[in-house]
């Protein structure tokens, strides 16, 4: 059987199946984008709450995994070489799935390259200013009589979304026809701008027909909507 009691993140979430990759996360937009992956690859897993109320996050056995107490992060008991590799930040985990599985990443240089072109403008600007918005739209930040901060992310989310409704026009993916980790890394952080947020309205997103269409199409995929709650909360 598989040891991973090496690992002290264990300890706090022991392995039930140790041979499966043990994911640690929350259904947060950037935690999602593991389980989606993971749920579109249909590899064996075993997905692990990281509570925020509890500050799981903070504990020392998941820092020993991930020194920056984010989630989501990954244990895979079948890593390169065949021995354990422990890994955080989303878009490295997807890029590693991809490569493990040989999918959902091109396999054309200059495409693979594009694709994570992609996935890097996510990272670098849809989370960021989507988060920012939604902290001063909906949460402590809303209580600012200074709307000036809320209405620079406001501006710069809908910047973002016209850069991705233009170049989605006449595609039907990030990549065209090929569906990817640029899309499962993108579309869960405009489910949340729309929805968790509530800043639709703010963003004037009926603008962007393009993307709401991709969105639309993303939602129904069976793996997304099964990824979209795991870990379960319960």
């Amino acid at each position: 059987m598989t040891d991973l009691s090496a690992f002290a993140i264990t300890r706090k979430w022991p392995a039930q199946h140790p041979e499966r990759l043990q994911l640690y996360s929350l259904p947060t937009p950037n935690g999602v984008k593991v389980s989606i992956m993971l749920e579109e690859l249909g590899l064996a897993y075993e997905p692990h709450l990281v509570s925020f109320e509890t500050n799981d996050q903070l504990s020392p056995e998941f820092l020993s995994l991930n020194p920056n107490n984010k989630i989501p992060a990954i244990l895979d008991p079948n890593g390169p070489n065949g021995e354990p590799l422990a890994l955080f930040e989303s878009g490295a985990i997807l890029i590693y799935l991809a490569e493990k599985t040989g999918q959902l990443l091109p396999h054309d240089p200059a495409q693979r390259y594009q694709a994570i072109q992609w996935l890097m403008w996510q990272m670098g600007g849809i989370g960021p200013m989507f988060g920012q918005l939604g902290f001063f739209h909906k949460f402590a930040g809303r209580d600012y009589e200074d709307k000036r901060p809320r209405d620079r992310y406001v501006a710069e989310s809908a910047r973002l979304l016209g850069v991705l409704d233009t170049h989605l026009q006449g595609r039907q993916w990030i990549m065209g026809d090929d569906y990817s980790i640029a899309d499962i890394a993108t579309f869960p952080w405009i489910r949340n701008l729309i929805g968790f947020y509530e800043a639709g309205d703010l963003v004037q997103f009926e603008r962007f027909a393009n993307v709401r269409r991709v969105l639309d199409a993303f939602l129904a995929r069976p793996a997304v909507q099964r990824g979209l709650s795991i870990p379960s909360r319960n």
